[in-house]
């Protein structure tokens, strides 16, 4: 464990430490973990500490995406406590969570309170603990004041150091703190449990928390068939090629994250069986080996490192990840997540074929400028990437001599020591390249080669599916876009704010529009509308309604949106649009308004009152050519602000739709009186892509009347 390189950090790191380990021990968990945020730019939680638990099952966890489906990230963006009871409870909210750690166990994530100075707008401090699986299905109480004691002590601590200008960052890997050590026996208590332990029968060992044997009695060192000093201090599945299998490693890891007794029976090389249980509690796991008569499978023997165990773990990781993956972009992070901490490597780099060349399309651990040099590197280069890519075969180097063996004028320029570069291939066809490298000589073994050729599969099929997605989302946005105004027009005491955003999920093209147009000096029309449906037709209506309506503006609302009604219903393309037009003369400070449909305008009084505007509702475009409707008139006086916006802002799954627009209308009431329009919007679609995952567009346009300008007298008066 590393407490002490922690404490070296500093004094709040080292309270942080303390803090962790006595609040998990208050709050009766086994394992603890607190996660920082990373940087203003990056909506990433960093793991910074964790106890109870070993290096190799904090890694793949060590970096958390705000937006994963992991119980921090729901916890620290939503501001609130995730419970989960049990297995079924995990498995059921948080699949990725359930499949890779299929065991029993009860968890807890909260956030912490953050500086308001350090907090990024959507990420701040969490913390994670668990508890065995003999936990019952609910927080108790005196575990959920621990809770949240422990929270308000470890905010107070990041606080007090950002205030002292020191703010605690998170290291490159998490530190493993100790857990509080048991009461130690005297000399004639130990003598006297080494010789209760040796009158046992068979034999007695004990692992600790990483699964190495720190105690093992002769006996059972015999019944496994090493010496004692041969075991002591190994991981049983590396020492033992008979024990890698990944049900044994599996036993291991159930027992040290449930903290529940688990046993199991496994073949001896020689023909006898050999009976296993593990007792865990917080510091390790005792074992007690027997002979038994009870058949077990055959003995395999696999390959030497990383265990089949191990491996398995890594890969099934992986590929739960990459399913939730969308863009190239997700890829990269996900993969650099994964294998840099999991597979001790210092660097990743993933580079895709275009026109030729290779291009880079992220990298982990190398710096932006040593990347910029290979970027656009033609694949007539005779290099180890090019190499993987013309052949197909993985290149391993485990030191820079068998490198310039390989390549004698390859130049090293990472400052690594060894390198792996593996092709990834999909549909039997190359379609990239994945490089990683280590800090040190690292020999691949055999075994690991088998891994790492795997992972690369795996990337290969995420990345390839992601770049044809991105492609096709790209033609998608950009047709969506070209149908909305590039700019609008500038008109004399009139400030004006738009914003469009596509859907946070999804491919499909929405039908959501805005539009600004100027009449003469002192009258402009505005609109927005919401096409039904996310596909390209929607997206071609919404082309045809905007250009409607920008043909009759001028007209009054209400016959402006019957005439397009008349299109609408002849186009017969059987899709509904709502549609909210306002017809605005700044001169005469009025604004006439009609909708169909379409949600309430938000209105901002002088005074500083802000309420939805109601008007008659209309049926929407294209259900009834005949159909009518109305509009209203309202003062559009200096400092009045209307905020026309489509549905994607304020529906929220749950939630009154009128609720959600009195939100939306007080947070535009709270906004000063001369705050900037840009601001205020982006406010109000921060406020909205807070509030819950968004699965619609979003369309804002704010209009806000200015005062005129202030008389000036002659000069020199």
């Amino acid at each position: 464990m590393r407490n002490v390189a922690w404490r070296e950090q500093g004094a709040a790191q080292q309270a942080l430490g303390e803090s962790l380990v006595q609040g998990c021990a208050e709050a009766g968990a086994s394992i603890g973990m607190l996660y920082l945020p990373g940087g203003p730019a990056e909506d990433v939680l960093h793991l910074a500490l964790a106890t109870g638990l070993s290096h190799e099952f904090a890694a793949p966890w060590s970096r958390v995406g705000l937006d994963d489906p992991i119980p921090i990230a729901d916890a620290v963006r939503e501001q609130r406590l995730v419970w989960l009871s049990g297995q079924e409870d995990t498995a059921a909210r948080f699949p990725r969570l359930g499949l890779v750690l299929p065991y029993d166990f009860a968890l807890a994530a909260v956030p912490v309170p953050a500086h308001p100075a350090e907090r990024p707008p959507r990420a701040g401090p969490g913390i994670v603990l668990l508890w065995p699986g003999s936990h019952g299905p609910q927080l108790g109480q005196r575990e959920r004041q621990a809770l949240g004691a422990l929270s308000r002590t470890l905010g107070r601590i990041l606080r007090r150091a950002t205030d002292d200008g020191r703010p605690v960052r998170p290291a490159a890997r998490p530190v493993i703190l100790r857990p509080l050590p048991p009461p130690t026996p005297g000399p004639v208590e130990a003598a006297a449990a080494l010789a209760f332990i040796r009158r046992l029968p068979g034999g007695n060992c004990a692992l600790d928390l990483n699964g190495k044997v720190t105690f093992i009695t002769p006996e059972a060192a015999d019944l496994l068939g090493a010496s004692v000093s041969h075991l002591r201090g190994a991981l049983p599945w590396e020492a033992l090629p008979w024990m890698d299998t990944p049900t044994i490693e599996d036993h291991y890891r159930g027992a040290a994250i449930s903290r529940l007794p688990r046993s199991f029976t496994a073949a001896h090389p020689s023909g006898r069986h050999l009976h296993f249980a593990l007792y865990p509690d917080d510091t390790g796991i005792s074992v007690r080996i027997t002979p038994t008569t009870h058949a077990a499978p055959a003995p395999v023997h696999p390959p030497s490192a990383p265990s089949r165990a191990t491996a398995l773990y890594q890969l099934m990781h992986l590929a739960a990840t990459l399913t939730e993956t969308a863009h190239a972009r997700d890829v990269v992070d996900k993969a650099a997540d994964q294998l840099v901490p999991a597979l001790g490597a210092e660097a990743m780099a993933l580079l895709v074929v275009e026109e030729h060349r290779l291009r880079i399309v992220g990298f982990r651990g190398y710096t932006a400028e040593l990347m910029a040099r290979f970027d656009g590197a033609p694949l007539t280069t005779d290099t180890a990437t090019t190499e993987v890519l013309r052949t197909g075969t993985p290149l391993f180097f485990a030191s820079p001599e068998e490198l310039l063996a390989s390549y004698p004028e390859a130049v090293i320029q990472d400052g690594m020591s060894a390198w792996t570069f593996l092709p990834l291939i999909a549909s039997n066809r190359p379609v990239g390249s994945l490089v990683l490298a280590y800090a040190r000589p690292h020999p691949f073994a055999p075994g690991e080669r088998a891994v790492l050729s795997s992972i690369a599969g795996l990337i290969a099929q995420a990345l390839d599916r992601a770049r044809l997605y991105d492609s096709t989302h790209q033609l998608a946005h950009s047709l969506q876009t070209g149908l909305l105004p590039h700019e609008l027009p500038r008109v004399g005491h009139l400030d004006v704010a738009a914003r469009y955003l596509p859907a946070a999920h999804g491919l499909d093209i929405g039908g959501d529009f805005y539009d600004l147009i100027r009449i003469d000096d002192t009258t402009v029309a505005a609109a927005i509308g919401d096409v039904q449906g996310h596909n390209v037709t929607a997206a071609a209506l919404m082309g045809q309604v905007r250009t409607a309506v920008h043909a009759t503006a001028g007209a009054p609302p209400a016959e402006v949106l019957a005439r397009t009604n008349r299109l609408v219903t002849d186009l017969e393309p059987g899709l509904f649009t709502s549609c909210l037009y306002a017809h605005i003369d700044l001169a005469r400070r009025t604004a006439h308004l009609a909708s169909a449909g379409h949600p309430p305008p938000v209105l901002r009084r002088p005074d500083g009152t802000s309420a939805m505007l109601d008007l008659p509702p209309g049926l929407l475009l294209g259900i009834d050519p005949g159909a009518a409707y109305t509009a209203v008139e309202i003062p559009f006086t200096p400092a009045t602000l209307l905020a026309f916006y489509t549905d994607g802002l304020v529906e929220v799954p749950g939630e009154d739709l009128e609720d959600s627009i009195r939100a939306v209308a007080d947070r535009i009431g709270r906004a000063r009186r001369d705050e900037p329009l840009d601001a205020l919007a982006d406010d109000l679609i921060r406020h909205s892509r807070r509030s819950a995952p968004r699965t619609d567009d979003i369309a804002l346009l704010l209009l806000r009347a200015q005062p005129p300008p202030e008389p000036h007298g002659p000069p020199g008066a």
